[in-house]
């Protein structure tokens, strides 16, 4: 037998696509994890906001809800009921027209013909449908047209009660014949028999083989067991009971008592109701008592009712999925084929095209689960979102270089990656490739000459360069997080981690954020922690521990690099305990004072970044950098990072250059401001 291949559509949405853009991704889920959201809940913020060519989960959730509105909106449940007092009115009115036309008529049996079509169903009195119905069911028509019209009531019926447990009845037993009607009846029968075994726990697989050969084709999807057949006709079977909960009790009692009309055969309904039993009993698990308010002008039937509640559950199913709001909620979770058939091939694709971004930040490195299970940051990702940001700086830099390199061929130093001939005294090592080259050519000259002579030796240049011992100071106090100054503080520190790890790798820097007490922090420490609401800006114990910091390196340039928006307001007694006091007390402003002056002496280039617009801070921060003779940056948010990039790497050059923003190192001195506070301890 010869293999087949079988073609089916592509689901993937636009083959020439580009591939998911991890690179914005990554961007906004570290934006989020520096503002504090944990790796797992920023990644679903993004999945849930899409991306600038990307719809994400909101948008979808959003068209979710439209078209369940739309479908409440438009619809109502009256249709079966409408459509039947149709049939009453053409059946009557054609039967008035046939007994107005028989001349042969009696007229005594023609009033009290008359008499019984306006007692069962008039202009001026109608009761029930159903009754009138009923009453008419023992009427002698006339009209033959009439009698098709009101025998339609009957097949409508039987036609709906099946449509609702078997979607496509209503159209596939229009014009059915009697043998039609009975073979409907022997599949509920035998389906009930098959139910019932399955109920009773019996072995039903032989049962269901035997059941589909004879009554497959009413079961177009084909289920492949019991448990598949059961799911698909209790889904049904529960969106009827839905929409039966919300009908009128009006229109429950007309359907109840036509029903009994369905094909003229009340063993239909008793077959109904114990398919209805048995698949409760076995699917308890379904929605069996929920309920819809339908104010639309468009009437249902009750097949197509039963439909629309079936989309109901889809639209709520899918609100579900797409909200990813429970525990171990995975993009893989959305049903795209049911959000096509509700939504459209296009929310599929975009839908896809989000589960494909989430296995790939899941699988690309980026993201890493801890000892605790939690989803974080890896190095890799930090990396790349350090570049990014680094991007971000230089463009604000406009272009300025930062070269710090003190070009110098000598001793010590790393290579440059030129070579030149040895000469005496050189300690560099030998750069052995290019030794050997000139021996050979050489050799090519005089084949009988040494294989290396003095001349063909050459050493790899190195040059030495300045190293740099930086110690960046960020605020952690509740006041850059209440006025959001929180992210770009991280971005900040993450920038100028990323530069220095993959361009200045000699430099020794050391993150230190300052609430009500310091702490050194590792960069994955300082993007991922929270807002800090503890009152307290203790600069004193920051620069201690920037201090230690400068004397571990003694031979590097120390560079300190403070980012604050508030005076000092804590300080470290000598026993350890952390001393707060606002205004700022002097002696916590003296304490910061005499660790400033001890960076000065270990020879350290002070840059102050004052965030916020307070004359007071002002007055301080610029008093601050008077006494060490540094300098002061005011730059806007958005610059914070550029601000302080461009001030180390100003400071590397050995100048005082490279920040933009507002700046100036003038201002009243320190006893200035203390004016009015109290006298200054020094």
């Amino acid at each position: 037998m010869k293999d087949r291949t079988r073609f089916r559509r592509y689901e993937g949405g636009d083959p020439l696509a580009p591939p998911v853009d991890l690179a914005e991704a990554l961007d906004a889920i570290g934006e989020d994890v520096m503002a504090g959201y944990s790796p797992e809940r920023a990644m679903q913020e993004f999945l849930r906001r899409g991306g600038q060519d990307q719809r994400g989960l909101d948008d979808l959730a959003r068209r979710v809800a439209e078209r369940r509105r739309e479908l409440l909106s438009r619809h109502n449940l009256d249709g079966t009921l409408q459509e039947i007092k149709e049939l009453l009115d053409r059946a009557v009115l054609e039967e008035r027209k046939q007994l107005a036309r028989d001349a042969m008529m009696d007229d005594g049996d023609r009033a009290f013909r008359e008499m019984q079509l306006d007692a069962a169903w008039s202009d001026g009195a109608r009761p029930s449908p159903a009754a009138a119905v009923s009453e008419l069911a023992s009427y002698d028509w006339q009209s033959r047209q009439a009698r098709e019209d009101y025998e339609k009531i009957k097949d409508l019926l039987g036609r709906e009660l099946l449509d609702q447990r078997f979607a496509g009845m209503k159209q596939a037993l229009e014009n059915a014949t009697d043998e039609d009607r009975a073979r409907v009846n022997e599949m509920l029968q035998d389906l009930n028999e098959l139910l019932d075994a399955h109920r009773r726990g019996e072995d039903t697989d032989e049962q269901f083989e035997r059941f589909m050969d004879q009554h497959g084709d009413f079961f177009p999807e084909r289920p492949g067991n019991v448990e598949e057949l059961l799911d698909s006709l209790a889904q049904r079977a529960a969106a009827a009971q839905r929409m039966r909960n919300s009908m009128t009790q009006e229109q429950r009692d007309e359907l109840d008592a036509l029903a009994g009309q369905a094909f003229g055969s009340p063993e239909l309904m008793d077959s109904l109701s114990q398919l209805d039993a048995n698949l409760q009993a076995l699917r308890p698990g379904e929605d069996w008592g929920g309920s819809e308010r339908m104010d639309g002008e468009e009437g249902l039937g009750l097949g197509d009712g039963t439909g629309v509640f079936q989309d109901l559950a889809d639209l709520d199913q899918l609100s579900e999925q797409l909200s990813q709001s429970y525990g171990g909620a995975r993009m893989d979770d959305l049903d795209l084929d049911q959000l096509a058939r509700q939504l459209g091939e296009q929310a599929a694709v975009d839908a896809r095209t989000l589960q494909r971004l989430e296995k790939a930040l899941r699988e690309s490195g980026t993201l890493k689960r801890d000892s605790a299970g939690q989803l974080t940051l890896t190095p890799k990702a930090m990396r790349q979102l350090g570049k990014a940001l680094l991007r971000d700086v230089a463009q604000r830099l406009s272009g300025r270089q930062g070269q710090r390199d003190l070009d110098k061929a000598g001793a010590a130093g790393e290579r440059s990656g030129a070579t030149r001939e040895w000469a005496f005294g050189d300690t560099e090592p030998w750069d052995v490739t290019r030794t050997v080259l000139n021996g050979v050519l050489r050799r090519a000259g005089d084949p009988d000459g040494p294989l290396v002579e003095i001349g063909d030796v050459e050493v790899q240049e190195t040059e030495a360069r300045t190293q740099a011992a930086v110690a960046l100071l960020v605020d952690t106090s509740f006041s850059m997080a209440m006025d959001g100054r929180w992210v770009p503080m991280k971005r900040t520190a993450l920038a100028l981690h990323t530069l220095i790890r993959s361009r200045f790798r000699g430099d020794h820097l050391q993150l230190i954020g300052f609430g009500r007490h310091a702490e050194v922090m590792e960069i994955e420490q300082l993007t991922a922690l929270d807002a800090m609401w503890d009152k307290g800006t203790n600069l004193h114990h920051a620069l201690l521990l920037a201090n230690r910091h400068f004397r571990k390196h003694p031979n590097a340039q120390p560079v300190l690099l403070i980012v604050t928006d508030g005076e000092p307001t804590s300080h470290l007694e000598p026993d350890g305990e952390v001393w707060f006091s606002y205004p700022p007390h002097p002696l916590t402003v003296a304490y910061a004072v005499r660790e400033l002056d001890n960076a000065r002496r270990l020879g350290a280039q002070t840059t102050f970044f004052r965030l916020g617009e307070d004359p007071g801070l002002a007055r301080f921060i610029d008093s601050m950098a008077q006494r060490v003779d540094g300098r002061v940056v005011a730059p806007e948010l958005d610059d914070l990072g550029a601000a302080v990039v461009g001030s180390y790497l100003g400071s590397r050059r050995g100048g005082r250059g490279g920040a933009g923003g507002r700046g100036g190192s003038g201002g009243p001195d320190l006893g200035g401001w203390f004016g009015g506070r109290g006298s200054w301890v020094g």
